[in-house]
């Protein structure tokens, strides 16, 4: 497994889509950070210095999304590109059998993959976590204190589970389809409906259900209804965890009414307090990532490969 873990790591370090699409990722992150950073600075009196870092994350400033919705928005995109030809392009190459035909078991090959794939993404959202903790150091002048340092190591491993089920989800199309462009497809489409046509379906949901919303209780209902359909998808999972871990003063996931929030201090949470709430979501995305691998691992143990 080792063999194949360091050739597929290089092969991905390599290869030109995957250098065009880091750039990108990483130029647009570092802009929308360099400009809430500069925000930050001309509202000092206004802003807490305690969770300043966190604000580079969640903040948009001047730009029109925060580096965190631009991450979980184009994140996906990486954990598609490293999987959707993992196998289909072996199959169009007609190297899996010759592969295959050395010492090296089935297990040993898709395992090396999957976790070249996955080593791939730590490292990129390691980087861009240091770059924004560096830049950060420049833009504010101070470090960030311990806690802080916590919630974003805790952020950075949320979001390789989050692109991690992606690039577990293009590898089982690689192989149910075994042809590259049908793969990239399919893995886009269900990309696509996870984001954004869940939210319409919702939506359109809690609106059937709950007609009238004259009263804060309906409203609130119909909120919650959204809520849970809407966390079907990882989309969902990944925003509502980052708004709870990345934002201390974050109690709930959706509307809260102002009879449950009476008697509540308006102090931050502790850190233990947010992984309480959002250890749900953690788990839940942890499991669709082993859940949707172990389906690519027992059907490529069954597949027959000819040469």
């Amino acid at each position: 497994m080792g063999v194949v873990f360091w050739k597929e790591l290089a092969d991905h370090f390599s290869s030109r889509r995957f250098m065009i699409l880091i750039f990108i990722i990483v130029l647009t992150g570092l802009w929308a950070t360099y400009a809430t950073g500069q925000a930050i600075r001309q509202n000092t009196e206004t802003i807490p210095s305690q969770y300043a870092f966190l604000l580079l994350l969640t903040s948009s400033g001047e730009t029109l999304f925060s580096l965190a919705t631009f991450l979980g928005f184009f994140g996906p995109l990486v954990g598609i590109t490293l999987g959707f030809d993992s196998i289909s392009g072996e199959y169009a190459r007609g190297t899996l059998s010759r592969v295959l035909s050395q010492p090296i078991y089935r297990d040993s090959f898709i395992n090396g993959k999957f976790f070249a794939g996955l080593t791939t993404i730590a490292v990129l959202w390691a980087s861009i976590l240091l770059l924004v903790i560096g830049l950060g150091i420049t833009l504010l002048g101070f470090p960030p204190n311990a806690e802080e340092l916590w919630r974003m190591l805790i952020f950075t491993a949320v979001g390789i589970f989050y692109v991690g089920f992606w690039l577990a989800l293009a590898m089982l199309f690689s192989l149910l389809f075994q042809k590259t462009v049908t793969a990239a497809l399919a893995s886009m489409a269900v990309w696509l409906f996870m984001t954004l046509f869940v939210v319409i379906v919702s939506q359109g949901v809690a609106s059937i259900v709950v007609p009238d919303t004259a009263t804060p209780e309906s409203i609130a209902r119909r909120a919650d209804i959204e809520n849970a359909i809407g966390r079907i998808s990882p989309s969902t999972l990944f925003s509502e965890t980052v708004h709870i871990l990345l934002n201390p003063a974050a109690r709930v996931f959706g509307l809260a009414l102002q009879s449950q929030a009476e008697g509540i201090l308006p102090t931050p949470l502790a850190l233990g307090q947010s992984l309480n709430l959002i250890w749900p979501h953690v788990t839940t995305l942890f499991g669709l990532v082993a859940v949707c691998f172990g389906i690519s691992y027992i059907f490529f143990m069954r597949a027959e490969i000819r040469a």
